[in-house]
């Protein structure tokens, strides 16, 4: 809305110019969408509370000391993440970016179904939602529709890391494909959340891989001398992810361990779902993999402990997903949380050698 409102001016007063600068745009909204989520959070946090007397339903099958150590802390706190983000790229991005658009309609609609879902858990005391196949066929609904029109703006094309140049046309397969990295990613990193500030730390890591991708695909110049795909109007992006980030620090404020509130699907759905429409637009979805590759290890290790399970009755991991194994180990919840984030650190930064190593 700034760029939108000050940058036409920058014809007659010289200091607007910086509203044409997507580097300026970006940073502001890292910094608003952090001080957005730091004021509303003790209000918001007290709200939830009030009307969670006994906090976020506990899973029976969970760690045994979750039902000491977590209950009573409310959920929900993925609406303060969705405010602060939203309030934030409306006030820097360009909003006449149909690719602003669709991320952003995505990412709200992913939360909205994580909003009833955690409602639903809350008033029933139980920590059973939306059934699983209707929450999975709404997801796959917005997802389709969402990647339809990102093909309509530009094309439906896969680009392949390491590789120069080299697009695979997937024609009408291209949606399902859609379809399939979007709610993979809202759903791994939902499958991921599940101690204190497990999740949110490694969404902003990948946020901030994937806001350079963008800034870089969005520029003739950048792309051009990466050899990567440029997808014209991309870099926009930058700034909705500058949002995410500036959105998941100021929540990790006060997700921090011992945790003030959880996400609940409200935040996980949503964020994953803003990770994977950013990597559709951006042409960047199999990077998605190795740069959210801390949220893939978390979804293998549920498959293969139902695999395993169904097959021979045994189980591989003492628990899953990954992270509640390493507990049932004895590891301390700080010291799997740091050392989580230090992995999707790593991954992040080797999913960004792939726009060199080509």
């Amino acid at each position: 809305m700034l760029y939108n409102l000050l940058a036409p001016l920058a014809e007659d007063y010289t200091i607007f110019n910086l509203f044409r600068y997507l580097t300026f745009r970006s940073g502001g909204a890292l910094f608003t969408g952090l001080f957005i989520a730091l004021i509303c959070g003790p209000r918001l946090i007290a709200w939830l509370k009030g009307r969670q007397p006994n906090g976020q339903p506990i899973r029976d099958d969970g760690p045994g000391n979750h039902l000491i150590k977590k209950q009573g802390t409310p959920t929900m706190g993925g609406v303060l993440i969705l405010l602060a983000l939203v309030g934030s790229t409306i006030l820097w991005a360009d909003m006449n970016s149909e690719y602003v658009w669709a991320a952003l309609i995505v990412t709200a609609s992913f939360g909205l179904i994580g909003f009833v879902d955690d409602y639903l858990k809350v008033t029933r005391g139980s920590s059973d939602g939306i059934p699983g196949k209707f929450k999975l066929l709404a997801e796959a609904a917005i997802a389709g529709a969402a990647c339809y029109w990102i093909a309509r703006l530009g094309s439906p094309t896969l680009a392949l890391p390491f590789f120069k140049d080299v697009l695979i046309d997937l024609g009408w397969f291209y949606v399902p494909f859609g379809i399939l990295v979007i709610v993979g990613a809202s759903n791994s990193v939902n499958l991921t959340d599940g101690l204190d500030g497990l999740a949110i730390m490694p969404v902003i890591i990948a946020a901030s891989a994937l806001a350079l991708i963008a800034y870089l695909v969005g520029n003739a110049v950048y792309s051009s001398y990466l050899q990567v795909t440029p997808v014209s109007g991309a870099g926009e992006l930058a700034v909705f992810c500058g949002a995410l980030i500036g959105a998941g620090l100021g929540f990790l404020w006060y997700n921090a361990p011992p945790a003030m509130v959880f996400m609940g699907d409200t935040g996980s759905l949503s964020l994953g779902s803003a990770l994977g429409v950013v990597s559709v637009i951006t042409k960047h979805e199999l990077v998605l993999v190795i740069i959210g590759g801390l949220f893939v290890l978390e979804t293998v290790s549920v498959i293969v402990q139902v695999v395993s399970y169904k097959l021979t009755g045994r189980r591989v991991f003492r628990m899953a997903p990954l992270h509640h194994h390493f507990e049932e180990k004895g590891w301390a919840e700080p010291t799997i949380v740091i050392r989580f984030w230090i992995i999707a650190f790593v991954l992040a930064l080797i999913g960004l050698a792939t726009l060199k190593l080509r």
